[in-house]
């Protein structure tokens, strides 16, 4: 039979072939991913305090903008900076888009490959003659030149690539919300640093008032000794009391700048160049009311919670990487291109022109033992995974109760506080008009006065407590993020140091 006919015989066998290996590129190896059980209560053991509520999809929003709650301008300009100098969250960025990559380079292995090649080259060969001839030694040069067009498609036949882009995916999506959460904690971070510098702020205001008060009683009681109607020792009393007061009153600063030192580090500029703006007239924000979320709620609220599910969705697809280890591996590869052997003639003519093209299968037949190794490392990684996440989704359960109970018993605290506070501060009144009126001694007033500071002073530091307890609630049920965010994630982009686009 003629050439053309063995020619058109292989072609469309050819063609047979690889219609057949795209048939069977429909086989996927491996389980498909369910996301593992959880036991999910279907409501919290501390109740919510008076006036809260359960959490309605509108209640967060406001682009998750949380911190809002607390109504303070110079926080919500601190906050703002985070996103774009704190360096942790660039760092998760960086790695968001390192994952993002990643997801890059899994998916070109789906896609045939194609590379240009060009070589040239003059070599010299010498032979030998026979012995004793004149012509016992020849040179010869040869020259040859090549452009070639080599093209290369591995069918995945038993998906190892599709699991291989799964996982890549999943992984990328478990990045964005390890950026997510690396954001939410420093954010909420700087609001409980922030709390806490304002109720340092209010202490040192108290503190600064009772200091006046103590100065003036110091005069008094002076006045009374020179006159003959107090004791010494009343005003050596008094004098250490003021003292204390001061000392306290040092203390408080101390705090205050490692609190703005430590909002600096939050912002990402040196401490030397924040400044935070005293309030003019120190109180503490007013404890907001916040939503409750349902325990089921917060498997979607948690960007922890996110991330650890979607590592063992990757690790899921790893079994079905490492299961298709176990099978051939077809490839399609095509070369053409043209090739001269002699002479610097015309290369791209009729009798250069060279090509080839064929499918190529291959199996591994013996490996020791490898793929059944890498199979079970990929199968203990899932149940690895799967701890994680359930353990991850475990504490974020306890974290919200954490602060539930703190917030129900400071609540009870602080109205027992403000009435110690109240009675203290009557005690003492009554007691200096005894004292000037002679019929207390200083011991007495001195013993209320440090009541009514003690008092106050811990009354200003419960209220703080459930500031920054709320503050840590918020963070726990996730702030105003959701898990929606990580739809069509692997396609975003990362701006600037930080941020990451929403999805389109």
């Amino acid at each position: 039979m003629s050439a053309p006919f063995f020619s058109f015989v292989r072609t469309r066998n050819f063609l047979a072939l690889t219609a057949s290996a795209f048939a069977l590129a429909a086989c996927t190896v491996g389980p498909d991913y369910r996301q593992p059980e959880l036991d999910v209560p279907a409501a919290w053991k501390e109740d919510a305090p008076p006036g809260w509520k359960i959490a309605q999809p509108q209640d967060m929003d406001d682009h998750g903008e949380w911190w809002k709650i607390y109504h303070e301008p110079q926080l919500d300009h601190l906050v703002a900076q985070v996103e774009i100098s704190n360096l942790n969250v660039a760092a998760a960025a960086a790695r968001y888009r390192q994952a993002l990559a990643l997801l890059n380079a899994a998916s070109a292995a789906a896609l045939p490959a194609a590379n240009l090649g060009a070589s040239a080259s003059r070599a010299e060969s010498t032979s030998t003659g026979s012995p004793g001839t004149s012509d016992s030694t020849r040179s010869r040069v040869n020259s040859s030149s090549q452009v070639s067009l080599d093209l290369g498609w591995e069918i995945d036949l038993w998906g190892r690539i599709r699991r291989d882009i799964e996982a890549g995916e999943a992984r990328a999506q478990a990045s964005a919300a390890d950026y997510s959460a690396a954001l939410l904690s420093a954010r909420a971070t700087l609001v409980q640093s922030y709390l806490q510098w304002r109720v340092n702020a209010v202490q040192r205001h108290l503190l600064d008032e009772t200091s006046g008060t103590y100065r003036n009683s110091l005069e008094v009681i002076k006045n009374r000794y020179e006159a003959g109607v107090a004791q010494r020792s009343d005003v050596t009393q008094a004098q250490t009391q003021l003292s204390n007061t001061l000392a306290q009153a040092a203390d408080l600063d101390i705090q205050r700048t490692q609190l703005e030192h430590a909002i600096a580090l939050l912002i990402g500029v040196p401490p030397a160049r924040l400044k935070l703006v005293p309030i003019a007239q120190p109180d503490l924000p007013r404890l907001p009311q916040i939503p409750a979320a349902l325990p089921s709620e917060l498997l979607e609220r948690r960007p922890d919670i996110a991330s650890a599910e979607r590592l063992t969705a990757a690790a899921n697809a790893n079994i079905g990487v490492a299961q298709a280890a176990f099978y051939p591996s077809l490839t399609l590869s095509a070369t053409g291109g043209y090739q001269q052997n002699s002479g610097f003639g015309p290369l791209f003519i009729q009798p250069n022109r060279f090509w080839s093209l064929g499918p190529a299968l291959t199996a591994s037949l013996f490996d020791g033992g490898l793929r059944s190794a890498q199979l079970e490392q990929a199968r203990a990684s899932y149940d690895e995974a799967v701890a994680s996440y359930r353990q991850t989704v475990l504490t974020a359960f306890q974290e919200v109760e954490d602060n539930l109970a703190a917030l129900r018993v400071l609540e009870e605290e602080s109205l027992h506080q403000r009435e110690a506070a109240r009675s203290a501060a009557e005690s003492e009144a009554l007691v200096r008009n005894q004292y000037l009126a002679g019929t207390a001694s200083f011991l007495e007033i001195f013993v209320a006065q440090a009541s009514a500071l003690s008092a106050k002073s811990m009354d200003i530091g419960v209220e703080g407590q459930r500031l920054v307890a709320s503050a840590t609630l918020l963070k726990a049920l996730g702030g105003g993020w959701h898990r929606v965010t990580l739809e069509n994630q692997s396609g975003t982009e990362v701006k600037r140091s930080g941020g990451v686009e929403k999805s389109q």
